[in-house]
């Protein structure tokens, strides 16, 4: 079986398209959530998401193509500020507060963007390609 190489990039670039973009979605859930405290007293805040990858092997193209392996909680410990008024305040006015640091988030935005992006381009160039192998071909008949 002959595997067409431009198809293939196609593939494994979409996987990758697919893969940043849920990446960007957990990432700017997370922005979104930066500063969402729990609902109760004493309440758990919002819990930072993560993202994981994993490779996979396209068995017609023989291509690895990338997955998502799953959405996880981060695990590192809540800050706590003193504020008394806020409805998340246990007894001792203290409000426990979510584990996202945004100047992370940026920069996982800024890396997941630029991966798109890298993916994007190969679309376009294999289609590129693609069109002008199918003007060739019209031409020579």
């Amino acid at each position: 079986m002959t595997v067409d190489p431009l198809s293939t990039a196609l593939k494994v670039a979409a996987s990758g398209l697919e893969a940043q973009s849920l990446r960007l979605r957990i990432v700017s859930e997370n922005m979104a959530n930066a500063q969402s405290t729990g609902n109760t007293a004493g309440g758990d805040p919002y819990q930072r998401k993560t993202i994981e990858f994993m490779s996979e092997l396209d068995s017609l193209s023989n291509a690895a193509m990338v997955r998502v392996n799953g959405i996880g909680r981060d695990s590192s410990e809540f800050g706590v500020q003193y504020d008394p008024g806020n409805s998340a305040a246990d007894a001792n006015g203290m409000v426990k507060l979510p584990n996202v640091n945004v100047l992370v988030e940026m920069a996982d935005m800024r890396e997941a963007n630029r991966s798109y992006e890298a993916n994007l381009q190969t679309v376009k160039q294999a289609r590129e390609l693609i069109s002008m192998t199918i003007d060739l071909l019209r031409s020579s008949t």
